[in-house]
């Protein structure tokens, strides 16, 4: 890359939005096919408290951020675009405004719910239950640091079903063409290349800082915590709920490493980057699509939109680099 940046993106319905260390953009297709240029509030803890620029500790909350900031940007995406399932079923009447916009809060909120709910289910509990049922199956004793690897490799196997699964979905399709519309701009960007559409269309899709490649890290990270603790801990894996309040409580700690992680990969290009990149990369080609041109127009508008005033300078290396680093891409899944 000619230069490191630390600005990120993430798709929305129809849209993308961009953050730079100055300022957040995100641009939407509107019904009528102009596009929509808007500035969300930002949250950026980091920027007001020292004690959140800490590394480690920023990763944790840089997630947090992202992930109220990328609610309230899809939220607010979908009402620009103005899609919704229900104007689009058949016999289905129109809608007031306000009537709408409840109705894709509530489904928004009952979502988030259940997707949390979802989360500790498949990937807290069902994992520990099938590295158990393995061993009653073999009539094994697996040491505990076997059983904790086992249940990593579930892990890896119901995250890497479900991106494929929603990847055949109309509406997720499209998300991640735009998802990869976002990668191809930012390489574009990154290579020092006006920001045309056919310069973009000639870059890589798959970028080392995305929020898949994130994802994956953390699942890697896990397989090392969970060890050190079957190490300090012996035994503890035998108490099913102690044991899954445990990997709830390593969460925080598996985020912030793992952001930092994330951060080198995206800075540095070396054999080490490269193999810790290769997961996630490799998950980028479900995550991401190839674009359509109107789409990469989106892209182009909402970095413009973000872009710094100093678009030249080399972040890592001059030290002007941001203290809160560069935030986590989410995937909109």
């Amino acid at each position: 890359m000619a230069k490191y940046t630390a600005i990120g993106g993430q798709a929305l319905i129809e849209g993308i939005m961009m953050k730079s260390p100055e300022k957040t953009a995100m641009a939407v297709r509107k019904p009528d096919k102009t596009i929509d240029i808007s500035y969300p509030a930002e949250i950026n803890l980091r920027k007001r408290f020292a004690f959140f620029r800490i590394p480690a500790i920023r990763g944790i909350i840089a997630f947090i951020e992202s992930m109220i900031t990328g609610y309230k940007a899809m939220m607010k995406s979908a009402d620009i675009s103005g899609f919704t399932d229900l104007d689009e079923a058949e016999g289905t009447e129109k809608m007031s405004e306000k009537s709408k916009n409840t109705l894709t809060n509530a489904i928004m909120i009952v979502g988030t719910v259940l997707g949390i709910v979802l989360s500790v289910v498949l990937f807290m509990w069902l994992p520990s239950l099938v590295a158990r049922g393995l061993q009653t199956l073999f009539s094994a004793e697996f040491s505990d640091i076997t059983k904790a690897s086992i249940e990593q490799l579930i892990k890896l196997v119901l995250f890497v079903g479900y991106m494929l699964a929603v990847s055949f979905m109309k509406d997720m399709k499209r998300i991640f063409m735009y998802h990869g519309a976002e990668h191809k701009t930012i390489f574009c960007y990154e290579k020092g290349l006006p920001l045309t559409v056919e310069n973009v269309k000639k870059q890589k899709r798959f970028h080392p800082r995305c929020g898949t490649s994130f994802l994956i890290l953390m699942i890697i990270v896990s397989v090392l915590f969970s060890t050190l603790v079957q190490l300090i801990f012996p035994g503890v894996y035998d108490f099913v709920y102690i044991w899954v309040a445990v990997k709830i409580l390593l969460i925080p700690v598996i985020c912030g490493v793992g952001f930092e992680i994330l951060r080198i990969c995206g800075k540095y290009d070396n054999i080490f980057t490269k193999i810790v990149s290769a997961p996630g990369l490799w998950m980028q080609r479900i995550t991401t699509k190839e674009p359509q041109d109107d789409m990469i127009e989106i892209a182009i508008a909402a970095l413009r939109a973000c872009e710094p005033e100093n678009p030249d300078v080399d972040r890592s290396v001059d030290g002007q680099e941001s203290d809160d680093g560069e935030d986590l891409q989410n995937d909109d899944i």
